[in-house]
């Protein structure tokens, strides 16, 4: 596949390590960019995006704040309160990266961005078009490859899940383990509410999750990542 071409600058500004998701940082996808250069009169398109996607993680990271004092609140009026805020910032940073793609429509860490704003809100469908826009882009980015399939997850679509995990597993095994990790909180909510999901399914996938599990702790990580984790 063709790689898009982006002007020098802009090429310059993406060679920056970026989108911040897992924790939150590192729950979306890429770090701000730096901000284009101040001396010119009027801003190219490229430039105007990189502004709004840096809008968008702002936002995205205040989001991610909310979301770690909710967790780390006993009282469940002023938790729903914390995570209506946090959704609100993600509602918030859903506007700013939607624009950005618009200006550059080849900025695959806006479209990854906004997969994991989607994704938060529950829009899974949004999620995973916004996911598969990015990798058509950049085929090998990592980061909308594990989020994509949390994503699945959403939508009980496990066959992808397994897929994911073990691209993941051959490419990125940081990425992976953070994949094994919200399949792991995905199979003990399944315990207390199985419905979505064919029960001969799930014990299949449970299953499959574990062996997966035990070839993980029997290995070690030889393979670097091939993008920085957010």
């Amino acid at each position: 596949m063709k790689k898009p071409t982006v002007s020098k600058s802009l090429a310059l500004l993406l060679a920056a390590p970026l989108l911040a998701l897992p924790g939150a940082a590192s729950a979306s996808g890429s770090r701000p960019m730096n901000p284009p250069t101040a001396a010119q009169e009027k801003q190219t398109p490229e430039q105007e995006a990189v502004e709004l996607y840096n809008d968008g993680i702002g936002y995205r990271d205040k989001a991610a704040q909310f979301e770690k004092e909710a967790a780390a609140e006993p009282d469940a009026k002023k938790r729903e309160k914390l995570e209506a805020k946090a959704k609100d910032k993600h509602l918030d940073s859903i506007k700013k990266f939607d624009k950005a793609t618009q200006k550059n429509p080849n900025l695959f860490q806006a479209w990854g961005s906004l997969g994991y704003a989607y994704r938060k809100t529950g829009d899974y469908n949004a999620a995973l078009k916004a996911y598969n826009r990015a990798l058509e882009i950049q085929p090998n980015y990592t980061p909308a490859i594990e989020y994509r399939a949390e994503a699945y997850l959403g939508l009980n679509q496990l066959d992808d899940v397994q897929v994911a995990y073990i691209n993941l597993f051959n490419h990125d095994r940081p990425r992976a383990d953070e994949l094994a990790t919200a399949i792991d909180k995905y199979l003990e909510k399944k315990k207390a509410d199985p419905s979505g999901v064919d029960a001969a399914k799930l014990e299949e996938f449970t299953k499959w999750a574990q062996s997966r599990k035990q070839l993980a702790a029997q290995t070690s990580s030889v393979l670097k990542p091939a993008h920085e984790r957010w």
